[in-house]
């Protein structure tokens, strides 16, 4: 049985947590789906560092095929100067404003890619695991992808059309390399069957171990009818097939056949973060090329649902490409890496709306978070000076507020650390701070003010710690999702000269109670989510 991510470790004991991204295609700018699946492994990703364990985020573009090289024709440029153009003017831009704290980007047309490439293809050429052939069929440059004839739906004047792209395949006909995927089929499904936890979500699953039982095709691993792609090594008419280029990204940017002690800690992912209309190379096809190489298995493949709008999948080719920065630069960046999140169940569709957001960013965030800090902060300064104070009349209400928390740290860490259900970590999360709100509106401090007895501001003073502390839980545990508001929020509560560096804290230690010590200077800073404008009309 093949090793997955989760058994194998490094040299020294100790794995990288390895999270991926897909490698993008660079036909085009990112819009609101590419950011969608990137801003999940970077709150992903942060969260294991925030549990202190030795983390490694990729992503990256794919630079190579078809739909490149056709799209830089169509711009009058070479597809190396479009792929470049791109990447320093788009996407790595846009992952920088996202707050996106990858580990490193990987690009298909850099050196230490294609080499590390070719040296695989070889080596499964010489394993006699490929051989040559010819394939005639109905090809989607788009998917950059052979398609079946269940792949296929038909227009109405009769023309059969890619079911992702709605556009029409064309019938290639080439002399091509092969890779013996058929052969992989039984140890696939045994494989399955064995790792239930692989493939998410379940119906992902199911449709990949149906697919697999049909019986899988050799798998062409080669193009001759263009040339922009990685040589073949040992027939160089013709250009690898950029899955397989693309799919080794994973690999060669962790030191495949190159630096064999940073491979043997970071390999195999523990999670590959896709898309669903890519489900099939990364449960099937990668898989299978690693098993054929003798080398581990990724330990998950978690593909999330499609972005919608007007209930069309999001893409640049349906001409719903929403560009993330007309959102981020309404709601903000933090509001933005927290919606898509909050709105939406991790593996499922979802549909995007302005309303959508502007209701959720108002109740949830201005008025129940954002609010509170601001309550919180302005009390502290109204009656103790800015100072906070010592709980010293602790009661049931706090006891249910410690408990609150407890409960909220322990199912978010477990959700989203472990299960990828970010929606239901930010959930527990949002009801403790629900839990907050409620406690301050039943203990009333204003009214609890005007008893200036020593019982009365013992009374006060528990109730405004028990409110702070538990904002300093909250910037804890909002910090991988929300970083800059988290940040402001910590430094507001005294935190920056009696807590230390905020990303330097555990998300378990958000459940130690009283780590925000009495004698803390709380400012109010500006507001964390500031009152929406109305959106310009054209």
């Amino acid at each position: 049985m093949a090793a997955t991510g989760s058994e194998k470790q490094g040299a020294n004991g100790v794995k990288s947590f390895y999270v991926s991204t897909p490698i993008y295609y660079v036909n085009d700018a990112p819009h609101l789906g590419h950011a969608y699946t990137t801003v999940a492994g970077d709150v992903l990703t942060r969260w294991h560092r925030q549990r202190g364990e030795k983390v490694w985020y990729l992503t990256g573009t794919d630079e190579h095929g078809q739909k490149i090289m056709r799209t830089a024709e169509a711009n009058n440029v070479t597809p190396q100067a479009w792929c470049d153009k791109l990447v320093e003017e788009a996407w790595k831009p846009l992952w920088e404003h996202l707050n996106i704290a990858n580990d490193d980007f990987i690009r298909t047309t850099q050196k230490r890619h294609t080499d590390r490439v070719q040296e695989f293809v070889q080596d499964l050429y010489d394993k006699d695991e490929i051989y040559k052939g010819g394939y005639e069929g109905p090809y989607c440059v788009g998917c950059e992808e052979y398609k079946l004839p269940g792949d296929l739906i038909e227009a109405e004047d009769g023309t059969k059309l890619c079911a992702v792209h709605k556009k029409p395949v064309e019938i290639l006909k080439e002399e091509n390399y092969f890779f013996k995927l058929s052969a992989y089929g039984p140890k696939l499904l045994e494989f399955y069957e064995a790792n239930p936890g692989f493939i998410q979500p379940e119906s992902a699953r199911n449709e990949v171990v149906n697919f697999v039982k049909q019986g899988l095709e050799d798998l062409s691993i080669s193009r001759s009818t263009f040339d922009w792609g990685v040589p073949v090594p040992w027939d160089e008419k013709h250009v690898i097939y950029v899955w397989i280029d693309a799919l080794l990204n994973y690999a060669t940017a962790v030191g495949y056949n190159e630096n064999p002690a940073k491979f043997d800690e970071t390999f195999p992912a523990n999670v590959h973060l896709i898309g669903k209309d890519i489900l099939r190379f990364h449960a099937v096809i990668w898989p299978a090329m690693l098993m054929a190489q003798g080398l581990p298995v990724p330990g998950r493949v978690a593909a999330n649902g499609w972005l919608m709008v007007g209930g069309e999948k999001m893409s640049k080719s349906n001409l719903t490409g929403i560009k993330p920065q007309d959102l981020t630069s309404h709601f903000g960046v933090d509001a933005y890496r927290w919606y898509f999140l909050r709105a939406i169940a991790f593996g499922q569709d979802g549909s995007f709306s302005w309303e959508d957001f502007t209701a959720r960013y108002t109740s949830e965030l201005a008025n129940d978070y954002g609010n509170l800090a601001s309550r919180v902060a302005a009390m502290v300064g109204k009656y103790f000076g800015g100072e906070l104070p010592a709980a010293t009349a602790d009661g049931d209400a706090e006891k249910a507020i410690h408990e609150g928390l407890a409960k909220a740290v322990s199912v978010a860490d477990v959700k989203i650390g472990e299960e990828l259900d970010f929606q239901g970590g930010i959930l527990a999360i949002f009801d403790f701070v629900k839990q907050v709100n409620g406690y301050i509106t039943e203990q009333e401090p204003w009214k609890v003010a005007k008893d200036e007895s020593e019982e009365g501001r013992a009374r006060l003073a528990t109730i405004l710690y028990t409110a702070a502390e538990s904002l300093r839980a909250v910037a804890v545990l909002l910090n991988p999702i929300m970083p800059e508001t988290s940040q402001a929020l910590w430094e507001s509560l005294g935190a920056e000269a009696s807590l230390g560096t905020l990303a330097a804290q555990p998300v378990q230690s958000a459940a130690t109670w009283g780590r925000l010590p009495a004698g803390a200077t709380v400012t109010k800073g500006a507001v964390l989510f500031p009152r929406l404008e109305e959106p310009k009309k054209d």
